[in-house]
């Protein structure tokens, strides 16, 4: 079962260096629209054996042109799920707030080297977050149906569950990217899931996708497919 992780895409909070959290109202900016816009021509026709999102405005507006242009279209069995599991972090009285003003904060310090033990004042905790993220990708994968699993969520929550597929603590998750609107793909058809795209914002990956599933023992770094 492949599992597609979509970032939101960049959001009018992006362009103002705040770390938004769950504050309801914030939508894509201008450049978030045209990335949204992309994801049509990106994810083309691609077979979908179940879709869920975030519940946040940010995560519905990247998915829904592509949605509302291609994807009920070709999966008309397939219906668009908010989930609770794949919300953005609460990052409590964090936020809202500037990233420059909270990069001063001792607290920074923890985030940055020390996730598994962090706590957002009045929120919730990184560990806990990645918990639920887990939770969200173990239910979606139990579908017997065909086609991927799609995700649109967070870029924190999106790193969690990269670094949970690795095998890296959770206090190494920072040295992960996830830009907006990339695309990353995990592979987890074994006991061992295998990362097969990441941080991915130009492929066009129809093709790729729907590709039928060939289960190979990787030597020399994999043939390609």
């Amino acid at each position: 079962m492949q599992v597609v992780l979509i970032r939101h895409a960049h959001s009018e909070a992006n362009a103002k260096a705040l770390l938004s959290g769950r504050t309801v109202g914030v939508h894509l900016s201008p450049k978030g629209h045209t990335q949204s816009e992309d994801l049509i021509a990106r994810l083309g026709r691609l077979k979908v054996a179940t879709l869920r999102i975030s519940p946040l405005e940010r995560c519905f507006e990247t998915i829904n042109p592509w949605w509302d242009t291609l994807g009920k279209v070709h999966n008309p069995s397939v219906e668009l799920i908010r989930d609770e599991n794949l919300n953005e972090v609460d990052y409590g009285d964090w936020s809202g707030k500037k990233l420059a003003l909270l990069s001063k904060k001792k607290l920074w310090h923890t985030v940055q080297n020390s996730p598994s033990a962090m706590y957002f004042p009045s929120g919730e905790g990184l560990a806990q977050m990645q918990e639920r993220a887990m939770r969200a990708v173990h239910e979606a994968t139990s579908t017997r149906k065909k086609g991927a699993v799609v995700i649109v969520s967070h870029g924190d929550v999106i790193k969690s569950i990269v670094a949970s597929a690795l095998g890296m603590h959770l206090d190494s998750f920072q040295r992960l990217v996830i830009d907006p609107a990339s695309v990353n793909v995990i592979d987890f058809s074994d006991t061992k899931p295998r990362v097969l795209l990441l941080n991915d914002s130009r492929a066009h990956l129809e093709e790729f996708l729907n590709a039928p599933y060939r289960k190979k023992n990787l030597l020399g770094g994999g043939g390609g497919t």
